[in-house]
């Protein structure tokens, strides 16, 4: 199976079979090898080919200063993507069986960290509450969950806590996450804690 994995590898990144219309999909960006939307691209190949979990990485959101000169390029470099990727997917009628799911591991702060000008400003680190989106497998389009308040420091209505999420995520893979429990020293332990819940608002 390694080797069928490994041998597999230079027809799956080869792209130079892709029609024009996919990398007009996918923004240009999709031509350069290691871009976010080149990535993208490989990852609905793995997906075609029956790859269960794909995950993609795109760093550089920790604007603690510079916000205006450095958020600008980060959106250019994953909205036309992300969107296509959706699409490409939805297309090819794989979305319904594709969980898509794009997140950090917390929010911004809405207001200002560091000094204050039009050219200049950072945003820290904010857990108490951010966004997640989901689309395909199972999740419910068109759908915003939760509210904040006015500051969008505090969560008001619907909060989904990590747990929550991961039991939904697991439900839509077709695990039941209090299957996993298990006892250590007098203990109960699973990938949810011993918490989350399904939420079953977000299902289709």
């Amino acid at each position: 199976m390694a080797y069928r994995m490994q041998t597999s590898v230079p027809e799956l990144t080869d792209l130079s079979k892709e029609p024009a219309s996919t990398f007009d999909l996918y923004g240009p960006d999709s031509r350069k090898p290691g871009t976010y939307a080149a990535n993208c691209v490989l990852a609905r190949r793995l997906a075609e080919r029956g790859v269960r979990f794909i995950q993609l990485y795109h760093m550089g959101w920790d604007h603690h200063e510079g916000v205006p000169r450095q958020l600008p390029p980060q959106c250019m470099d994953t909205d036309q993507a992300s969107a296509a990727l959706i699409t490409d997917l939805k297309q090819r009628g794989m979305l319904d069986d594709t969980l898509v799911v794009w997140g950090g591991e917390f929010g911004r702060t809405v207001y200002c960290q560091g000094n204050l000008s039009p050219e200049n400003y950072g945003r820290d680190h904010h857990p108490r509450c951010f966004s997640v989106w989901m689309a395909g497998g199972g999740i419910k389009g068109g759908v915003s969950y939760g509210e904040t308040d006015d500051y969008s420091y505090n969560i008001t209505e619907n909060p989904v806590h990590v747990h929550d999420m991961n039991a939904t995520l697991m439900h839509c893979l077709g695990v039941d996450h209090t299957k996993l429990t298990y006892r250590y020293q007098g203990r109960d332990f699973r990938l949810t804690d011993v918490h989350g819940s399904v939420v079953k608002e977000l299902l289709a």
